[in-house]
């Protein structure tokens, strides 16, 4: 869907407004969520709270679900995914980022030529595009993530298409290539991103100098790329070099990594190669974030909450049953209805009567996309999005 200039700038300045007030509300739950499922206090990772630990070098980190409670991801909660290690920390004295390729005349950028340039604030969610994997039937290979390696965050910066216009870029070109200060190890190919010019120029794509106001560098910085809409592997961190091209990249992270058939295969079905696409846009999702699956409930009122996102939409609505799909009801939604960024929702249930109860959420957007029953599989298990389950057992007051 293709939105106007007027309608992005509409909405930027409105997420700013509601993202302030939404910050002064803040209020995390911090004793729940160093005992939520799977959070691992026994490695410290400086400035993260108790994540779930998939790997710690590089640091592969899920969010658990009672972190999931404000509509701005603070950074100390905020999933992490590296493909390779993080490069030693950057002096921002001493960035450098070069443009070459399809330009007037190759250019060396410091961090001072970029805070010159005009600054946008663009509220946006991040996934990793493998967000889910663990629930594919059958299994497939990766980090085995759940619900939790996704966030939104305020993300400040000039648009990549100003950046790009400081060395003359040719209007010939139609992809830019662009490449971080993280380096690979051993035979690991270097993480090396590639994407349409279209979605460069883009008035919310931008090249992050701050995210939630600060410049973490576990998550990027001090410049870091935001596509957003798109799948987290777009994003890359530690940008360096930004090169427009005629043709898209060829590396290994772009094919054949992050691809997805085209024509959906059959559970454990081998991809064809030549039928494999890049993965842009995500697609509708929403979670059910607390509680959390399994959890064992009195009886009385239990809240219900949870996070829903569209890609390049936004939530129109999400509705959440609790018998296994047989009746749906509206959720309450939090007030941010924008494009690229996730919408808060909950629902307050009182429960008929002790039991076994499944819980389900299922997502509406902007354009009318549904939240599917399943969603196609794939052999790398990226995109998940299928409605979400929980089991939980009310018992009856002793």
């Amino acid at each position: 869907m293709t939105h106007s200039r007027r309608e992005m700038l509409a909405a930027l300045f409105a997420a700013s407004a509601a993202s302030q007030a939404a910050a002064s509300q803040t209020t995390m739950v911090q004793a729940a969520a160093s005992q939520s499922a799977g959070a691992d206090d026994s490695v410290a990772i400086p400035g993260k709270r108790p994540m779930i630990l998939h790997n710690d070098r590089p640091e592969d980190l899920e969010s658990p679900g009672a972190y999931f409670d404000t509509w701005i991801t603070p950074i100390d909660s905020f999933f992490v995914r590296q493909h390779i290690p993080r490069p030693a920390p950057i002096d921002p004295a001493a960035y450098k980022l070069t443009i070459n390729g399809m330009v007037s005349g190759p250019k060396d950028v410091s961090l001072a030529d970029l805070k010159a340039l005009p600054q946008f604030t663009v509220p946006a969610t991040l996934e990793c595009t493998g967000n889910g994997r663990g629930f594919y039937t059958p299994k497939v290979p990766g980090i085995q993530w759940k619900r939790g390696a996704v966030g939104n965050a305020e993300w400040q910066g000039p648009r990549l298409s100003d950046v790009l216009k400081l060395a003359g870029m040719s209007e010939a070109a139609a992809f830019v290539e662009i490449n971080g200060a993280d380096t690979p190890v051993a035979q690991t190919p270097d993480f090396v991103r590639s994407m349409p010019m279209k979605k460069a120029m883009h008035p919310a794509t931008i090249l992050a100098l701050k995210m939630n106001g600060d410049t973490p560098q576990i998550h990027g910085f001090p410049a870091r790329l935001i596509v957003p809409g798109w799948d987290g592997t777009s994003w890359v961190k530690w940008v360096t070099r930004l090169t427009p091209q005629a043709k898209e990249s060829g590396g290994f992270f772009m094919n054949p990594g992050y691809r997805i058939p085209r024509i959906p295969l059959p559970p454990g079905t081998p991809a064809r190669p030549a039928e494999l696409e890049v993965i842009e846009g995500m697609p509708v999702k929403s979670s059910i974030m607390l509680p959390e699956d399994g959890t064992k409930f009195a009886m009385g009122a239990v809240p219900v909450r949870g996070i829903a996102w569209a890609g390049e939409e936004a939530i129109e609505r999400v509705d959440v049953s609790f018998d296994g799909g047989s009746r749906w009801q509206a959720a309450t939604l939090s007030p941010q209805k924008l494009h690229f960024a996730w919408r808060l929702w909950h629902v307050d249930w009182k429960p008929n009567g002790p039991g076994y109860y499944t819980i389900l959420s299922r997502a509406t957007d902007t354009s009318g996309r549904v939240q599917p029953f399943v969603p196609a599989w794939n052999p790398s298990g990226y995109l998940w999005n299928g409605i979400d389950r929980i089991g939980v057992t009310v018992e009856a007051k002793a």
